[in-house]
């Protein structure tokens, strides 16, 4: 593989955008005359109708959210879903949050400061985790109907990093995250399709992305896989122990990482 074949572009705000209406479309595709009593493996005790209902509250959600704009977390997450009684009217239902949610994209700035749970204080932080929401239950819902999902890897590349920035201020809601701790062991997570990689390190006082990172320093230990894989790992839809994946280094120390760190 070339060079110019590993290199992928950087998502923007716009990109963000304009996936949440694709996925949202693959999923209402899916969805539509299939039984909604379908269980979810992936999400433990999920139909495709929570699926539904859960993609189409989370867009209403941040929708309700980019419109107001909070400078200091809401009190609570109520928001009128208008959810259709009839079960067979739900995935039309889904496409109309994904339209609520491009209206608002269409009002808003990305850069205009507002609140959000992550790293990122800008409504951009709602529309690129808009996108990863819907995307890794797209996943859901194709395993959930035997089918084989496909993620582009700048999709990939772009969902690896964002989880991994935001995860240390997911604690409110991740309590696991408490366990991840060390004495600045480093985990190295490498697409084996682009030319990027992720340091991961475990401090007495926490863990985050490691911003002074030598890369040619050998990690403790290490996850090789394409970004595609690699997204599914972290989202906790691949095990570790899947083919895919090349490890090396401290099994215990990965074992760990991924016991601990999903959201």
């Amino acid at each position: 593989m070339s060079t110019a074949d590993r290199t992928v572009r950087g998502l923007s705000p716009a990109d963000h955008c304009a996936g949440v209406a694709t996925e949202t479309t693959r999923i209402v595709t899916l969805v539509k005359g299939a039984e909604l009593t379908t269980p979810i493996p992936s999400c433990p005790g999920w139909t495709l109708a929570d699926l539904i209902r859960h993609v189409g509250g989370a867009q209403r959600w941040f929708s309700a959210l980019l419109r107001e704009r909070p400078q200091v977390p809401p009190p609570g997450r109520d928001v009128d879903l208008r959810l259709p009684v009839r079960e067979e009217d739900w995935a039309n239902w889904l496409a109309d949050s994904a339209a609520e949610a491009a209206g608002a994209f269409a009002a808003t700035d990305p850069d205009t400061p507002m609140w959000a749970w992550g790293a990122d204080q800008h409504a951009r932080f709602w529309e690129r985790r808009m996108l990863f929401e819907t995307l890794l239950h797209r996943v859901d819902a194709e395993l959930s109907l035997g089918i084989r999902p496909r993620i582009y890897r700048a999709l990939a590349v772009d969902g690896v990093d964002e989880f991994l920035v935001n995860l240390p201020f997911a604690t409110a809601f991740t309590p696991k995250l408490a366990n991840l701790r060390g004495a600045r062991e480093t985990i190295r997570l490498q697409p084996t399709d682009v030319d990027t990689d992720w340091l991961i390190r475990l401090r007495p006082d926490g863990f985050g992305l490691d911003p002074f990172r030598d890369d040619t320093a050998a990690a403790n230990a290490t996850v090789r896989a394409g970004a595609a894989d690699l997204l599914l790992l972290v989202y906790g839809r691949l095990p570790l122990a899947a083919e895919v994946f090349e490890r090396s280094g401290d099994e215990e120390l990965l074992t760990l990482w991924f016991a601990n760190s999903e959201f």
